[in-house]
């Protein structure tokens, strides 16, 4: 499973950026290879500040080049990745984990919360359920 975002060359300053708007996280580079390896690093940065003890030493990010400036961004564990997508998105939208977990009908804040600690990883069906809670106005972008 992959995050989807895009790459493109801007013609006005003719650098390559590269946008992962699930994750919030959009760079740029001097050419598509370098924005390549900024995003990953991008990525990779927001993952060990929000989640350190839970990366191990295998644990890669991927990026996929795939037709018209589609990407796909995957990972060896890939609950990490959802896992900060929602907590981005959450945080996006100004809400708090309590009014995710009421959108959710849910009594208890934790339950949420154990999705965005990379603790669970949701099905597909839960994870787009959890993605409308996290953020109301936006829909998960995801390629298989």
């Amino acid at each position: 499973m992959e995050l989807e975002g895009k790459v493109w060359k801007d013609q006005e300053s003719s650098w390559w950026l590269i946008e992962i708007s699930f994750l919030d996280v959009m760079t740029q580079g001097k050419t598509r290879k370098r924005a390549f390896e900024m995003i990953k690093d991008a990525v990779l940065e927001l993952l060990r500040d929000a989640y350190e003890n839970q990366i191990g030493k295998d644990f890669k990010l991927t990026v996929n080049l795939y037709e018209d400036g589609v990407i796909g961004m995957g990972a060896t564990d890939e609950k990490l990745l959802f896992a900060l997508g929602l907590r981005r998105q959450r945080l996006r939208s100004g809400s708090s984990i309590r009014d995710v977990s009421k959108r959710l009908k849910s009594k208890s804040p934790n339950a949420y919360a154990r999705y965005e600690r990379a603790q669970v990883r949701p099905s597909l069906e839960k994870y787009a359920e959890l993605m409308q809670a996290a953020n109301p106005g936006r829909r998960p972008l995801l390629l298989s």
